[in-house]
Formats: C-alpha cells, sequence, structure tokens
C-alpha cells in the first residue's frame, strides 16, 4: 500500500487529475474502476474522483509495489508535461502546479532534464548538449513570488519542446525548482510547475510560469480575459508613418508551420488584431512597440509582413534579400522580435499593479544602433548588467523589483516552509 498527503503545492485540484499524473501509465478508465473498487480511497472512504483536494488529504493507494512501479514507470513512457497554448490563454486550470522560485541561477553545466520523456537512446536521461547550455546560460528570473516565476527566454530556445528529446524552458523551470531545493524530483509524480504562455523560438522575451496550482491558475484566467498588457518591440522593413491598430483574420497551415492573413473571415480563421506605435523610423527601417491585442500563433510577424513591414531577419514572411543583408553584416539570421513590458492593471489581486520589463537583448540593440533606431528612453541589456553590478555591490538583489537581499531571503525561506508543512 502507498500513501501520499497532500501538501499545499497540490492543493487545488480534482483527485481524478492527480492520480492520472502520479499513474501516468494507468488509463482513465482504470483509475475510476479502482476508485470504485475501493482499491484507492481519499481519507480512508470511497470517493468519486471529482473532489478537490485539500492540504492534508490522505491518498491510499492499495497496489502491490510492482504494480505501482509499473504505473508510475511505463516502459514505453509519456510525455505529462503540460500544452500552453500560443494564443496565451487556453490553459486548463487543473494542469500544472508546482512551488514559488528564488532568484539563483542552477548549475546549469551539470544540469539534466527531468522531464519524461527527456531522454536519449535507450531511454536513459542524457546531459544537455553544448548549445543547450548554452542557452540556459541566457535565462534569467525578471520576477518571482509564492506562486509565480516570470522568466527572460532567449532567442533559439523553445518554450516547449517540440519533440521528446528537446531541451526548452519548460524543461529549464523543472530543474530550475530541483536544483533550487523548491523541489524533489520524486514529487513530479504529483505535480509540475509549467509556463503559462509561449513564444516563438527564435523571439525573446518574457515569459510566465505558475509554479503553485493557485498562480496557474490566476495566469490562465488573465490571458484568457486578456487582462495582462503584452508589449513587444520589433524591428521592421521599411517607414511606418504613423501609430495603427490592425485587424483581420488569420489562419494556420499546420503542415509548413505558416499562417496567412485575410481581411475577411474565412473558413478556420481567427480574429486578431494587433497595435503598434512607431517608436523612430528612417527612409528604410522602422522601430515599433507592438501591443498584442489578441494573441495568436506569429500573429505579429504574419500580420506586420501583409501590411509590408516585415520584421527584421524574418526568413518565413519576410525579404530574403533584405534578411540576407543583416545575416552577413550583422549575424542575426532570425527575427528580432522581443517581448519587452508586462503590465498588471491596478486592482487584480495579488499582482496588482506589476509592471516587469526584459531590457532589449545585446544582438537587437546592436542592429538597433547600426539602422539609427536607438531610442534612449529603452532599457538595453548592457545597462541592466551594469546595475545588477552596482545592486549586488550595494547588497541589493533583482527579481523584478530591487529589494534588499536579507529581505528576499527571508521571504523564500518563509515560501519553502509553508510548502513542507
Amino acid at each position: 500500500m502507498k500513501e501520499i498527503t497532500i501538501t499545499k503545492r497540490e492543493e487545488g485540484q480534482r483527485f481524478d487529475k492527480f492520480l492520472i499524473k502520479y499513474l501516468p501509465g494507468a488509463s482513465s478508465g482504470f483509475l475510476h474502476k479502482m476508485l470504485r473498487k475501493k482499491n484507492i480511497k481519499l481519507n480512508g472512504k470511497k470517493a468519486e474522483g471529482r473532489e478537490k483536494l485539500t492540504a492534508g488529504d490522505l491518498i491510499q493507494i492499495f497496489f502491490s509495489d510492482e504494480t505501482l512501479e509499473k504505473f508510475q514507470n511505463p516502459q514505453s513512457g509519456r510525455d505529462d508535461s503540460y500544452e500552453a497554448d500560443s494564443s496565451m490563454g487556453n490553459h486548463k486550470s487543473d494542469r500544472g502546479f508546482g512551488q514559488s522560485g528564488r532568484n539563483r541561477q542552477p548549475d546549469r553545466e551539470q544540469a539534466k532534464v527531468y522531464t519524461k520523456d527527456r531522454a536519449g537512446n535507450g531511454g536513459q536521461e542524457r546531459k544537455l548538449t553544448k548549445e543547450e547550455r548554452e542557452l540556459r546560460k541566457q535565462v534569467r528570473v525578471l520576477y518571482s513570488s509564492e506562486d509565480i516565476l516570470v522568466f527572460h527566454k532567449p532567442a533559439g530556445m523553445l518554450s516547449q519542446r517540440a519533440k521528446a528529446s528537446d531541451d526548452s524552458l519548460n524543461d529549464y523551470l523543472i530543474d530550475y525548482c530541483i536544483q533550487t531545493g523548491i523541489i524533489s524530483k520524486e514529487e513530479l509524480a504529483g505535480f509540475r510547475p509549467s509556463i503559462a504562455n509561449r513564444l516563438d523560438r527564435n523571439t525573446s522575451g518574457i515569459v510566465l510560469a505558475g509554479i503553485s496550482i493557485k498562480g496557474l491558475q490566476r495566469l490562465a484566467s488573465m490571458l484568457r480575459e486578456r487582462t495582462l498588457g503584452k508589449y513587444y518591440l520589433c524591428l521592421v522593413e521599411g517607414k511606418v508613418k504613423e501609430d495603427a491598430r490592425i485587424a483581420g483574420y488569420l489562419t494556420k497551415e499546420e503542415k509548413n508551420n505558416k499562417v496567412s492573413l485575410h481581411k475577411e473571415k474565412a473558413e478556420g480563421a481567427s480574429y486578431i488584431e494587433t497595435e503598434y506605435k512607431v517608436l523612430k523610423s528612417t527612409d528604410k527601417a522602422s522601430l515599433l512597440k507592438i501591443r498584442l491585442i489578441t494573441g495568436k500563433s506569429h500573429q505579429i510577424r504574419g500580420h506586420l509582413a501583409s501590411v509590408g513591414h516585415p520584421v527584421f531577419g524574418d526568413y518565413k514572411y519576410g525579404n530574403r534579400d533584405f534578411n540576407n543583408q543583416i545575416k552577413w553584416k550583422d549575424g542575426v539570421n532570425y527575427q528580432l522580435l522581443h517581448s519587452y513590458e508586462l503590465v498588471v492593471p491596478e486592482g487584480t489581486g495579488e499582482l496588482s499593479g506589476l509592471h516587469i520589463i526584459d531590457p532589449v537583448p545585446e544582438v537587437f540593440h546592436k542592429v538597433q544602433t547600426r539602422w539609427g533606431l536607438e531610442v534612449p528612453e529603452l532599457s538595453y541589456e548592457n545597462e541592466a548588467k551594469n546595475r545588477e553590478t552596482d545592486n549586488k555591490r550595494a547588497g541589493n538583489t533583482r527579481t523584478g523589483r530591487t529589494t534588499n537581499k536579507k529581505t528576499e531571503n527571508a521571504r523564500t525561506e518563509k515560501i519553502r516552509k509553508s510548502r513542507r508543512e
């Protein structure tokens, strides 16, 4: 028999959802059969599976050790990581949960990914490649709380895996929680932290993550209801003369992973709306600040290309000859699109008034400067690094807001203690 006591980290989810995650090799039908036969009990009683779990609940699983092992580690394996729709709002509330983090990076040189199916030949866990380690070095924590983490994702890193052997920011998130001592590898059987929104592989910037079920539910609601203000920066081809708010309809061809824009509603099309402000422009190029009204896959890239202003470096939607010039002169062969700013309006609960800026990456800044599009009021990565050094010397640390290091450490320890109770 196996007994499991539910912690604060796990509370709030349905009992059957917990069981599916804890026993990934068992089908939903089998688990409900075990509930009916009382081979699985909740607080010593028969349960239906619809119950909401609370901290302190006791689950009893009356399986032999061999049977339990078989269902916890199925030979074929399956990926139980949680999908967050690229529309930034279709996150199911019961699908991911974890615990808060702190602003300390794990040992990336030795990092391994503990997510299911992150394996090489023979199903054995493999170390990260050199390229994956280099990308992980560029990840930064911009903000942390008991329920939510906000990361900087570098261009080149997947938000979530496209295939089982990939590395991604979602995998980094899990490693971060494990290696900072916030969550154990064994605890992943019952719950997993998860990112709540996705960026394209070669788009850099802000990514939100829920590290408790409460955090994921809150983020999912805000993304779905478009409560959050999400702002991007991009360099585009051509002179954009004035600010605008453009709308249209988008369809996606899954075969070639490319979207098409339509002025009128078409079969299977989604309505999209994009607002942009011209920060600076020349005869040949412009720097735009984009406000994402709706959030669909490739929306910004496809929408801007459809009005004659493709994003710099975007070979999928832009001009190949123009992009080749950027590649040869600046060494950039991906789109210069950066998720720069996140604003949570006042009066929206725990995160009310939160304002996060992810400084412009050095590569973006270099191209921006060469094309005469530098804007002093923006925050730039190299300047942020200098400020971080100054903060460390002054005894401060950055977690999206500057806080005293002693206070931050005390807060983190309080969170970890509450999670253990």
